[in-house]
């Protein structure tokens, strides 16, 4: 008898930043998580709207500020292209700042970068949680 796969339970997980030992760290982060798999690590706005039409990830972890594309810029395409597919702006910036001037519009939760890694763990588990309803 074949085990029952919860394959749709499974959440597909991007993460787009600039800095490699930041990937690397949320790669590591990410890839002992039950029901986490890591779909692609960008390293800039255009490549993680690439990464969206290919792997089509339940939950973006998104720098803000990168070069090529920033993430603002990068939101509002993926937004375009996948509307259900949550984005967390992960950022080093102070967030009141960034809503007062409606920045984060296309974004579905804010985590700074100082945040605990079981903190934004659970912050992509509970957005993700949105696409699994």
């Amino acid at each position: 008898m074949l085990p029952l796969s919860c394959q749709s339970s499974t959440l597909r997980v991007l993460v787009a930043d600039d800095h490699e030992l930041t990937r690397f760290s949320l790669k590591l982060a990410l890839a002992n998580q039950e029901n986490i798999e890591l779909v692609g690590l960008a390293s800039n706005g255009l490549e993680a709207v690439e990464m969206v039409q290919r792997h089509h990830p339940d939950v973006i972890i998104l720098d803000l500020q990168m070069p090529v594309m920033d993430g603002l810029s990068a939101s509002n395409q993926i937004k375009h292209i996948a509307p259900s597919t949550q984005i967390i702006a992960y950022s080093s910036l102070e967030e009141p700042k960034l809503r007062e001037n409606n920045q984060l519009n296309n974004m579905d939760a804010f985590c700074r970068k100082d945040t605990s890694t079981p903190e934004l763990i659970a912050l992509v588990r509970e957005i993700g949680a949105r696409n699994m309803k």
